[in-house]
């Protein structure tokens, strides 16, 4: 069963481990239900969108399970992949940080099940033989991985990766990418704007032209601006089908949390952000659910899109 040392958990016993791993993740998640107007439900949001951010193109659940077992995990690979790509060995006495491996084989056209499991069903496809069949995912698998910081060896290669840690280049990459994420940008100067104290908004031509147009109030400090834009970057994403209010003001939450894995991934400062999650007080376990799903995966994509530019 899964077992608790020093505020983490681990799996240890193989059989069960598959199910031990779904059941802790739900039971994070239900814990954030019951305690959302808490303070500490908070404080646990923002240490999972803290891993979120070290591993954005991982999914969420595979990010809470880091999170339950290596709270400060930020470098994470397969013993192997340590060993043969990096020329660095886990240490002797390491546990293992378990994760979801996606299991990709031949699948059935009709059933899209493995050949093992299609024999098994009450699939009829017969078209083509199974050594003709294309491969996809068909499910997945525990698998282990361990960080960094639990192997030795050859220091790891400096990554480069556009705009990372200067906000000066950051905000031209937001603009470059804004296309790609689907929105027009507008840097408005102080004197111009039109909005109050808000520093930026989301907002629509008009009825006809759907594309959204982001407005953000110029300023000096350009890191406050980038974490503007990505902020509105993410309202366009994730209001853009949205017409209820009390659904629009949750997804405030969702807007703010992806702006704080990305302005992190980019290493903008985020540490005053603050996560008040009562507005999805009236949610269950698979609402929660849901939206963790959308933020690692909105933030996962405006990532990509300001990488690729």
């Amino acid at each position: 069963m899964a077992t608790t040392n020093n505020s983490s958990v681990s799996f240890e016993e193989t059989d069960a481990r598959r199910d031990e791993m779904h059941s802790t993740i739900e039971a994070w998640i239900d814990e954030l239900v019951d305690d959302v107007n808490d303070a500490k439900a908070s404080q646990d949001f923002q240490e999972w969108l803290d891993v979120q951010s070290r591993f954005h193109d991982y999914s969420h659940r595979n990010t809470l399970l880091i999170n339950l077992q290596c709270l400060e995990a930020t470098k994470v690979a397969g013993y192997n992949t340590w060993r043969n790509e990096f020329d660095r060995h886990v240490q002797e006495g390491e546990q293992a940080i378990w994760i979801w491996a996606p299991i990709i084989t031949t699948q059935c056209p009709e059933c899209k099940n493995s050949p093992s499991y299609h024999e098994r069903s009450n699939c009829e496809y017969d078209e083509t033989p199974p050594d003709e069949w294309s491969k996809g995912l068909v499910g997945f698998k525990p698998t282990s991985v361990f960080d960094v910081s639990q192997t030795e060896g050859e220091p790891l290669p400096e990554l480069e990766t556009e705009a990372t840690g200067d906000a000066d280049d950051l905000v031209p990459a937001l603009e470059d990418a804004a296309a790609d994420i689907g929105v027009t940008v507008r840097i408005v100067d102080a004197d111009e704007w039109e909005h109050g104290d808000a520093k930026g908004v989301c907002k629509y031509q008009n009825q006809r032209d759907l594309q959204p147009v982001v407005e953000a109030k110029a300023r000096r400090n350009q890191a406050d601006l980038a974490a503007t834009l990505i902020h509105e970057f993410a309202h366009a994403t994730l209001h853009s089908d949205v017409t209820d209010e009390t659904e629009r003001s949750k997804r405030e939450v969702e807007a703010e949390a992806v702006a704080y894995i990305v302005g992190r991934y980019f290493e903008l400062d985020t540490s005053g952000s603050a996560f008040y999650l009562a507005a999805w007080q009236d949610d269950d376990a698979d609402a929660i659910q849901e939206r963790l799903g959308r933020i690692g995966s909105t933030a996962e994509e405006l990532i990509g899109k300001v990488v690729e530019d």
